[in-house]
């Protein structure tokens, strides 16, 4: 047997049903939907949750699960180009960062990240640093300290 003489099952494959065409098909004029209504219009019914106006039993069921999204810890990020600002030599830490603004809410503690650069020798004390800010801090002869 060869790939050409391959052929379906009888019965296997049907012509595409083609509605709205003619009287003979059986579905001419209206397509087989009937007279107006909801189901005679485009996108018409309903969805197959539709329970009559009733409520819907994906609604009556209690939630289940578990998302641990509640617990996640989220840092207040500070850039090393904010903290150009402060005086060589100063100790960088969360209470003085809230004190001159730069951080509103000290949220689960606060991260620096290495956007910009840092011209100031200054020992910074926050809960985490990004690789880049480390590698910043340390050129830049800054310290960093993990709290």
């Amino acid at each position: 047997m060869k790939l050409h003489e391959l052929v379906a099952n009888e019965g296997a494959t049907q012509a595409k049903k083609r509605v709205g065409r003619g009287s003979g098909s059986g579905l001419g004029k209206t397509s087989g939907k009937g007279q107006k209504g909801q189901k005679a219009r485009s996108g018409g019914g309903k969805g197959a949750t539709f329970e009559g106006g009733q409520l819907p039993l994906y609604r009556r069921l209690p939630k289940r699960g578990f998302s641990n999204s509640k617990f996640k810890t989220v840092y207040a990020t500070i850039n090393l180009s904010d903290l150009n600002r402060f005086e060589d030599g100063t100790v960088v830490n969360p209470a003085l960062l809230k004190e001159v603004g730069l951080v509103k809410k000290e949220l689960d503690g606060i991260k620096v990240l290495g956007n910009g650069t840092l011209e100031k020798k200054l020992t910074i004390q926050a809960k985490k640093f990004s690789s880049s800010a480390l590698e910043k801090i340390e050129k830049s002869g800054s310290k960093a300290e993990v709290i």
